[in-house]
């Protein structure tokens, strides 16, 4: 390798300006391009196009990758108006997402596989990429996305080529770059159901020769809201302070929820100076305010129709009871601002994508510092009372991490991809509760707290990994590689300050201190086998494995009711193997796209968070599953009817508990309905009560049997310079157990939303006029839940009243209107 090139690898990460001194050496350096090999592939007339993704880092046909994708591109993300992970769910089958208040703030499952929301130090089963980087933390569903290149969601264990591990899958999201020549977007938007208006600027072009700049901004105000506020005003009395507590009034919160004010920005420089050398770097940064972290909690099942704590009728309604804390308790309530509730995310990211192609050899160095820090005060029973909980919470997350990777491309039939990965990543976490029990104006800034928790983990990763490319005969491929992970997390926590009500079950100070030395090592193969006996049919068989490192659970609760409170901090690594293989095809002339896939995986520890109302403390237990199913997709674009594409999707998927004999029981479940087991997992004895059940054999949490997906756009000239274009896509799920606990009374009815875009624009695409409609049938449907605080009685014992049932609500029906204008 030439000694300049080692230059260049130690100055990527400080970005393309850093590297204008080499400029005229690696104009010199750099190889002549290559003559094509082979003769480009030939233009079809209408006609599917070509779906190009970088599932293996590489720029490839999806339709040549042994991996189950659903690509969506640039064009179908404005189309269809998918800005969020949420969004980017609602239209993949077998994705669900849940956004959640607190915890990790997201449930996200991909084939039944997820991770629990209620866990800020879990990481997601279903990794988050942004360009290339790794997310792995459930508040980047906090994120705007915008100005994309397109989403990849690969489905199933990825090992090699998404910085660490992700055992349920991959959500891969690439940001735009800048263009050839000087571009320039406006975008103004307004939807009506949250009265949210919404401007988009986008700006593009050369600054020199080599290098490109791309700038793009978004900002929101949302003046009305998705869901409904219903609720009256309750008299806080405070009844267990030591001397008498003056009377507040807590009032019913907004109905204009979330009623997000956001602002985003990206600045985009990219650097190149030669076909053999590209350097971008990205710098984004994210403000986004709610005026409710739980605005979407809905009582959407409760055992008598009402809810236990207010008596208000539950359902799948858009309708939530939330009160603000009381301004006179705010003001001297750590984050609680003026009391009124809320949810404030801010976040900050850079990273620069090194990419040098030396003859034979293509050197990749991808580096990245992302920060975030997210508030926000909660009415956390979700149904608010006369002795209603609130909390604030001030959590932070950094992380810098670098990745080298070299991918030979020699004329032979064997090729290498070799590569190291490091990260440093630290978690700091603070929260404050109140049960309203206590008003103590001795005890200062913890005057109305009942209990407080601040924790912090650090951790580090090396991760070494390799693959050897291995093309027997031109018509089959053999691919094998192999991660090896070393991680280590360094955590802490303490409760600095309990009430008295509190004392005797979480101990304060140095009595509640858990620290935490935990060291993970993992080797995961990867193999493959490809074969193509026709030029457009692929058959591939694949043998994967993942791994999700263990971890420590910042958010817990040190309770002297448990037998080993320490050990409820700690949990155990997450690991799957199994195998997946199928065939993809492309048809008809090139109008038929015809793919299917089968899969079955392992999961070994599965973590899976749990709060215990008898401990009073969370936990975060592991359970083995398995998951095996059946995917079909199709997209047909006949070329007899230029601009038409039809497209769907069919998925089976059983997704269920193999070993889970020991679990915890759901709120107020009774012996009859399965609580029958004590801690130890022994049947209880006659008149005991039951503490645990056996849930082995039993489905997965938000695993629907059947999903799949209908569509069809249509695009055409109508004259006088102008197109019109139509979308219609539907969705479709069975029935699913939202609680990951048996719940049975939990089960999401079978659903189907209706999405309708249609646009009317010049042919040269200077402007357009959309219209968005989403969820047009206005379903509601729970993505995520968990027992309802404060409810529920009775359990392990034969009269029991189950807790009533939160759930994780989806967005209503919108209708958008929007302007593009391109300069």
């Amino acid at each position: 390798m030439p000694r300049k090139a080692h230059r260049l690898m130690a100055a990527a990460a400080f970005g393309p300006l850093a590297l204008a001194p080499f400029t005229a050496a690696l104009a010199a350096e750099a190889p002549p391009p290559a003559a094509a090999d082979a003769p480009p592939a030939a233009e079809h007339e209408s006609g599917l196009a070509e779906i190009i993704v970088t599932a293996r880092k590489r720029v490839e046909s999806a339709q040549s990758v042994p991996v189950a994708v659903t690509a969506i591109s640039a064009q179908t993300l404005v189309q269809r108006d998918i800005t969020s992970i949420e969004k980017i769910a609602a239209a993949t089958p077998s994705l669900t997402v849940g956004h959640a208040s607190n915890g990790s703030a997201a449930q996200i499952a991909l084939r039944g596989i997820g991770s629990s929301s209620t866990s800020i130090g879990i990481e997601q089963s279903v990794a988050t990429v942004v360009d290339g980087v790794y997310y792995g933390q459930g508040r980047v569903l906090e994120e705007g996305f915008f100005d994309l290149a397109g989403v990849e969601v690969l489905k199933g264990p990825q090992v090699l080529f998404f910085g660490k591990n992700a055992t349920a899958g991959v959500i891969s999201i690439k940001t735009a770059d800048p263009t050839p020549t000087w571009q320039f977007r406006t975008k103004a938007s307004y939807e009506f159901k949250a009265k949210q208006a919404q401007l988009e600027g986008v700006a593009s072009g050369p600054l020199t020769d080599d290098l490109g700049l791309r700038v793009a901004v978004r900002g929101t105000k949302a003046w009305g809201g998705y869901y409904d506020n219903v609720s009256q005003p309750f008299a806080i009395t405070y009844p267990l302070s030591p001397t008498p507590s003056p009377t507040y009034t807590s009032y019913p919160t907004s109905s204009n929820q979330p009623g997000n004010r956001e602002f985003l920005g990206r600045v985009t420089l990219k650097y190149e100076p030669s076909s053999a050398l590209t350097d971008t770097l990205k710098a984004s940064f994210d403000y986004n305010k709610a005026n409710n972290s739980s605005y979407n909690y809905v009582a959407y099942n409760c055992p008598t129709g009402k809810t236990q704590i207010n008596g208000y009728t539950c359902g799948y309604n858009f309708v939530t009871h939330q009160n603000n804390l009381p301004s006179e308790v705010a003001k001297n309530f750590p984050y609680a601002g003026d009391g009124s509730l809320y949810n404030r995310y801010k976040s900050a990211a850079v990273t620069n994508n090194f990419n040098y192609d030396l003859d034979k050899v293509t050197i990749t160095n991808v580096t990245n510092y992302n920060w975030n820090n997210n508030q926000w005060l909660c009415a956390c029973e979700f149904n608010s009372s006369a002795s209603s909980v609130w909390a604030t919470e001030n959590s932070s997350w950094q992380a810098f991490s670098n990745e080298l990777r070299a991918l030979t491309h020699y004329d032979s039939p064997v090729n290498l991809m070799a590569g190291v990965l490091y990260q440093k990543t630290r978690r700091d976490f603070a929260q404050f509760v109140s049960y309203s029990y206590n008003n103590i104006p001795s005890q200062g800034i913890n005057q109305y707290q009942d209990g407080t928790k601040s924790s912090y983990t650090r951790g580090q990763t090396i991760s070494g990994f390799a693959q050897a490319i291995w093309k027997i005969v031109p018509q089959v491929e053999f691919d094998a590689g192999v991660r090896y992970t070393h991680e280590t997390k360094d955590s802490f926590f303490i409760q600095p300050y309990t009430s008295p009500t509190f004392i005797g079950v979480w101990p304060m100070g140095a009595g509640s201190q858990v620290t935490a030395h935990q060291v993970f090592n993992n080797w995961s193969p990867d193999f493959s086998l490809t074969y193509k006996p026709l030029q457009d049919v692929m058959v591939y068989a694949s043998y994967k494995t993942g791994y999700k490192s263990g971890g420590f659970s910042n958010g817990g609760i040190y309770s002297l009711a448990s037998a080993n409170p320490a050990a409820d901090f700690v949990f155990n690594p997450e690991t799957v193997q199994g195998f997946e293989g199928g065939i993809k095809s492309t048809l008809a002339d090139h109008q038929l796209r015809l793919n299917l896939n089968l899969y079955s995986y392992k999961y070994k520890n599965l973590q899976t968070d749990y709060f215990d109302s008898v401990k009073v403390a969370f936990q975060t237990l592991t359970a083995d599953a398995t998951t095996k199913g059946v995917e079909l997709e199709f997209e047909f674009a006949p070329r007899a009817v230029s601009g038409l594409n039809l497209h769907g999707s069919m998925n089976y998927n059983d997704a269920k508990y193999s070993n889970f004999p020991v679990a915890p029981c759901f709120g107020g479940q009774s012996i009859a309905e399965g609580c029958n087991l004590t801690t130890a997992g022994t049947p209880i004895a006659a008149g005991g009560t039951g503490a645990r059940q056996n849930l082995t054999g039993q489905p997965l949490g938000m695993a629907p049997h059947w999903t799949g997906t209908l569509g069809a756009n249509y695009e055409t000239p109508v004259g006088n310079g102008l197109k019109a274009g139509l979308n219609i896509d539907t969705r479709y799920s069975a029935s699913y157990l939202v609680s990951g606990f048996g719940e049975q009374f939990s089960r999401n009815p079978a659903y189907a939303v209706l999405d309708v875009g249609l646009r009317l624009g010049a042919t040269d695409d200077n402007w357009q006029v959309a219209i968005i409609g989403k969820n047009l049938t206005n379903k509601q449907y729970i993505n995520g839940g968990v027992d309802a605080p404060l409810t529920g009685s009775g359990t392990g014992t034969a009269n029991a009243l189950h807790a009533d049932l939160m759930g994780f609500g989806a967005l209503p029906r919108t209708v958008q209107i929007s302007l593009t204008k391109n300069f």
